[in-house]
């Protein structure tokens, strides 16, 4: 099953996306977006202000609530030359380097790298002073220091960042980004990307939900800039995965498994169906080799198509993994995932995807083939057919999977 999806050429996961289907902007209310159901094969349309109409009664959504982090710094070289800095991810563990006072270290892209030769650069409004220092030229890490030195980073992004919008929008970011690029239940600084399937969802939304017994749960995984990493090689294989981190608290293991004993689990996002699948891996592992510590159970790029794992339940999964974090006292387990969900993976812990549309040759669109099979095309092409939005501002859809597990 790995040697399938390593040869898997990613020239068959191409499609012609016309630059006029991409939205640049959100619309002005975020439960009027499309809404595309793909079930049991076939394709309807609806709003995602209707989106209850098409979930089963007694469902458990769940929904990534990390907050994106104002990521893109401007700064001035004593030359008066400009250099943009991106703040991917810290040197350390996420919320540890956002709650940091005085200095952090992070790994950056950045802009005009070759106009920035030595010497601090300066970021500052009237109330607060940043520098960056070369930590590591060679790896593109650089050590922030600023003052006032009792501010955390978070609220110097804050203070002096912009948000970092997807590079395909092609465009600068505008106050209102700061709203919009953001869901309305975000709560956990760290990612660098909007988890963007969560944008649509507002309080009326909620309240149809509640109505039909549709419960809700959350999870946080941060979200990198890896997720736009564009896939160059001729096939998947070859193509190295980018690594995120999860939080997931003992509380909400618990309320998996009581879901998963009744009913539906629907996932919001690819970041929160990626984080369910590691929980599962991670479960699964246990389950075949009980005396593993955190550091042994995180998910690698290929750890999916272990044969193994098929043979594990869901439930199996995730009680062992609730019973190893009791034993050893844990209320919640934070891991790194690398996990590659490609076709040649039965995804496991969900009946259906909520997702935006992705793009062509992308990782993402990787995971959705994986989840409908090769009905993604009929998928994409009504799509373009009816004149969906595209990519992170865009409609989104309801995916049921093509082979859900028996739970």
């Amino acid at each position: 099953m790995q040697e399938s999806a390593r040869n898997l050429r990613m020239d068959a996961f191409q499609y012609e996306l016309p630059e006029n289907r991409i939205a640049k902007y959100p619309l002005a209310e975020r439960d009027c977006s499309k809404l595309l159901i793909y079930k049991q094969a076939n394709i309807e349309s609806d709003f995602y202000y209707q989106i209850d109409r098409h979930l089963p009664e007694g469902a458990l959504m769940v929904f990534n609530d990390t907050r994106v982090i104002p990521a893109r710094l401007q700064f001035v070289k004593d030359s008066g030359g400009g250099v943009e800095v991106f703040c991917l991810e810290p040197v350390e563990e996420q919320a540890r380097a956002l709650a940091q006072q005085g200095t952090s270290v992070w790994n950056c892209l950045i802009g005009g790298a070759k106009k920035w030769k030595s010497g601090p650069m300066v970021l500052e409004n009237d109330t607060i002073r940043l520098e960056a220092h070369w930590e590591d030229r060679g790896n593109n890490q650089i050590r922030f220091q600023w003052t006032p030195q009792s501010w955390s980073f978070a609220a110097v992004l804050e203070a002096l960042g912009s948000v970092p919008l997807p590079p395909y929008l092609a465009r600068p970011a505008e106050p209102d980004d700061r709203i919009r690029y953001q869901t309305i239940f975000a709560r956990y600084e760290g990612s660098v990307a909007a988890p963007t399937a969560g944008l649509h969802f507002t309080d009326r939304i909620f309240q149809q939900l509640a109505q039909k017994n549709i419960e809700h749960t959350y999870l946080t995984l941060h979200v990198g800039a890896g997720t736009f990493k564009p896939v160059k090689s001729e096939t998947i294989g070859d193509h190295d995965m980018h690594a995120e981190y999860f939080d997931v608290s003992l509380n909400g293991i618990k309320r998996l498994l009581e879901q998963y004993r009744k009913g539906a689990v629907i996932a919001v996002g690819t970041t929160t169906l990626r984080t369910l699948e590691s929980l599962f891996l991670m479960g699964s592992k246990l389950v075949h080799q009980p005396g593993l510590e955190l550091a042994q159970l995180e998910i690698k790029q290929w750890d999916a198509y272990a044969p193994e794992h098929a043979q594990t339940t869901v439930f199996q999964s995730f009680e062992t993994l609730l019973h190893w974090m009791e034993s050893r006292q844990m209320d919640r387990i934070i891991a790194k995932t690398q996990l590659m969900i490609a076709p040649g993976y039965r995804v496991r812990t969900i009946q259906a995807l909520v997702t935006n549309f992705h793009q062509p040759g992308s990782t993402l669109l990787l995971l959705v083939a994986a989840l409908v099979g090769d009905d993604w095309k009929r998928i994409y092409q009504f799509a373009l057919e009816n004149e969906y939005r595209f990519l992170s501002y865009g409609d989104g859809s309801i995916l049921y999977c093509a082979n859900p597990e028996s739970l």
